[in-house]
């Protein structure tokens, strides 16, 4: 199996967290010292540890969990001023190489895809 989509994956869903997080809390929050609005990290970490393991199933339920990702970032890339509009375009970059690498998982390592050894 090609390993390139698990490992976009992972680097796309850990960058995302740690963008998010850093986005609310230091570099560009809502308000000085910090915003609630970081929590908006924590359904990240629902998929981690099954992007890490190659779960399948998390890929599927992933890519749909990155489009509202996707979406904050084109609508803050628009909306916002400096230097949030380029973090939202960084966000909106990330959450579309984590959907179209989940896709990609998800397609390639389908039951109807993989070879299976006959004895």
């Amino acid at each position: 199996m090609n390993p390139w989509p698990n490992r976009l994956a992972s680097g796309s869903l850990i960058g995302l967290l740690f963008l998010c997080l850093a986005w609310e809390l230091w570099l560009a929050p809502l308000h000085p010292g910090g915003s609630t609005l970081a929590i908006k990290a924590l359904p990240l970490l629902f998929p981690l540890f099954g992007i890490l393991r190659g779960k399948r199933y998390t890929y599927q339920w992933t890519s749909m969990l990155a489009l509202a990702y996707l979406i904050e970032g084109v609508v803050r890339t628009v909306s916002d001023t400096p230097p949030s509009q380029t973090l939202a375009a960084i966000e909106t970059l990330l959450a579309l190489s984590l959907f179209a690498s989940c896709v990609a998982y998800a397609r390639i390592s389908a039951p109807s895809r993989v070879v299976k050894v006959v004895d």
